[in-house]
């Protein structure tokens, strides 16, 4: 890189599991939740930036764009650019290297990045509804399924994805439900030593009768039940080995970051927290993106 970028500040909304806490609560609500409070601890004004970027994937419902909507609700100028980016698994961390090759290229100084999903809240579609039915049954389409977990080439969901990558790589169900139970463990750990609260912004979310719950921790830790975990049954595929234990979770959440030149971060005042050092992409055949970023490594 021609010159140092820096993350000048960083915050997340804690991770609500699906139909959740953070249920209630758009994708571009969160994100601009997020981008504020990043802004904020970054100890920059929302005048100061000169683009937002963020990745979001499941946008149906949202309204026009998503990036724009978090960049108005974090108070930055209506005449700052903001860019969506769609890009399954990675929209947020692409947002981020987008900022900063913005930056190298010289087209900011600065600029708000980040992701935000909101898998609770993503619409069923009713196919065909706009031209008409003649008469029959139709369909509803669950989005979160079809935009965001299923393989649009093979007509398989994610999880066969998981499915052909533990058999070809030799990853045993004992090893899969070991590997997921140290994960929740070490979460778990992790919460009750507060170590996650640093990077957290609280949410307040009202409620029906006037009060207000403030959500500050990750839901999932809290929700696995690991004496379950070995008697759970294949999930995607007979006598398979992913379960909905040892897979990914469905989840509600969204994450901020400043990204900054050192000209202006210098110029500013501003207190980096890290200098992106290097990055880098890679891209499978759909059906195995389980090992994309092995070539970007």
């Amino acid at each position: 890189m021609m010159q140092d970028i820096l993350i000048v500040g960083a915050a997340r909304t804690p991770i609500g599991s699906l139909n959740g806490s953070l249920a209630a609560l758009p994708a571009t609500l969160l994100g601009s939740m997020a981008a504020a409070e990043a802004l904020r601890r970054g100890g920059v004004e929302p005048a100061q930036v000169d683009e937002t970027i963020f990745g979001n994937v499941l946008s149906a419902g949202l309204g026009q764009a998503p990036a724009r909507q978090v960049a108005i609700g974090a108070k930055v100028p209506v005449t700052a650019g903001a860019l969506t980016v769609n890009k399954v698994c990675g929209s947020g961390m692409m947002a981020a290297m987008l900022a900063a090759n913005r930056i190298q290229g010289g087209e900011a100084d600065l600029v708000l990045a980040g992701g935000m999903e909101s898998m609770s809240r993503a619409p069923y579609l009713l196919d065909r509804a706009r031209t008409g039915y003649r008469m029959g049954h139709a369909q509803l389409i669950d989005s979160m399924i079809l935009d965001g977990l299923w393989d649009v080439y093979n007509q398989f969901s994610m999880g066969m994805c998981g499915e052909l990558c533990a058999e070809k790589y030799g990853f045993t169900r004992e090893a899969q439900d070991e590997y997921a139970a140290r994960s929740y463990t070490r979460a778990l750990a992790a919460q009750a030593a507060g170590r996650f609260v640093a990077e957290i912004v609280p949410i307040q979310i009202p409620g029906r009768k006037g009060e207000v719950e403030i959500v500050a921790e990750d839901e999932e830790p809290k929700r696995g039940d690991l004496t379950k975990m070995q008697r759970l049954r294949p999930a995607f595929k007979e006598g398979g080995t992913v379960t909905a234990a040892n897979s990914p979770s469905v989840n509600d959440g969204a994450a901020a970051l400043v990204v900054a030149s050192a000209r202006r971060a210098e110029a500013l005042g501003l207190t980096p927290l890290l200098r992106i050092a290097g990055m880098a992409g890679a891209a499978t055949a759909p059906e195995w993106f389980t090992v994309a970023p092995i070539e970007a490594l």
